[in-house]
């Protein structure tokens, strides 16, 4: 198939194209700015995704229309917002698959998108999700939990804390249960979606095969960086309710009160999705082994 890609450059992107690829796939890949290192089976389409502008035409000729394009946290001031990024992107790509004719449509969402999230983030998540399933597209939503691998942000973050700081600190009690999984799993559930009829119109949870609270994600990491002991600091939830607020507007604050509402409220599923993509994910410490203790 020959594959339009947008949200194709970042962690779970530079994955999702070495799978494509490797499958004998070829891509269309839009993105803000002109890379190099890309081969043949490559073919880069400049643009920004809310405006279609400039890239519209380029979708005809696909057979799928793939979006991972998503944030973690916005910066309005630069125009990076969930709003933008999440629904109104997903909007101007479904526009754009329908008019080109391709009916195929894959999306990337998130665990714990629903009608009544909490969160800005997951609110936006599902609109966009609505959107793609009100279009008519024989598509496929995929919902991950917490994405690790090598190049991860999360995973890296609190080895670098390991590595530099004497104390952890620990949002809360530290028992708020993830099931982290991994961007090569992630990536191959995209790919086999495209060749499978079967997972048109449907969404689906991915979720590793461990569910760890963030305190034994914390003890697992420092066990494969060689640490017998990780030492955490629990700060207390409602003192960090309070001060998240008032911090989350500078840039160099790593929190903001969505990401911490998502990380206490837990990321788990039911991984009922391996009785279509029937393969064994890797586990949270053989992930993370093959790239930290490198």
């Amino acid at each position: 198939m020959k594959v339009f890609l947008a949200g194709g450059t970042g962690f779970v992107g530079g994955h999702l194209r070495k799978a494509l690829l490797a499958e004998g796939h070829t891509i269309r890949l839009l993105a803000h700015r002109r890379g190099d290192g890309f081969g043949p089976e490559i073919e880069q389409v400049d643009g920004d995704a809310a405006d279609p502008s400039d890239w519209r035409e380029r979708v005809r000729g696909c057979d799928a229309v793939i979006n991972l394009i998503g944030i973690i946290r916005e910066y309005p001031g630069r125009g990076i917002t969930f709003e933008k990024l999440h629904v109104q992107a997903t909007q101007t790509l479904v526009d754009a698959a329908k008019a080109a004719g391709v009916g195929r449509y894959l999306q990337m969402s998130a665990l714990g998108s629903r009608r009544n999230a909490v969160s800005h983030y997951h609110q936006t998540k599902y609109r966009a999700e609505e959107y793609v399933r009100s279009s008519g597209l024989q598509y496929t939503i995929f919902r991950p939990s917490l994405i690790f691998g090598p190049g991860d942000a999360f995973v890296n973050m609190i080895a670098d804390q390991i590595r530099t700081l004497p104390a952890i600190p620990v949002i809360g009690d530290g028992s708020y249960q993830l099931q982290p999984i991994h961007v090569v799993d992630v990536a191959r559930c995209f790919t086999m979606a495209l060749a499978n009829p079967e997972t048109a119109g449907k969404t689906y949870e991915l979720c590793g095969t461990d569910s760890l609270s963030y305190d034994q994600m914390v003890d697992t990491i420092g066990w494969v960086l060689g640490k017998s002991k990780v030492t955490t600091v629990h700060n207390p939830l409602p003192l960090m309710k309070l001060v998240v607020p008032l911090m989350q507007k500078l840039p160099f604050f790593p929190l903001t009160m969505d990401q911490l509402t998502m990380l206490v409220e837990g990321s788990v599923c039911d991984s009922e999705w391996r009785s279509t993509f029937d393969f064994a994910p890797i586990r949270f410490e053989d992930g993370i082994h093959e790239y930290l203790k490198k």
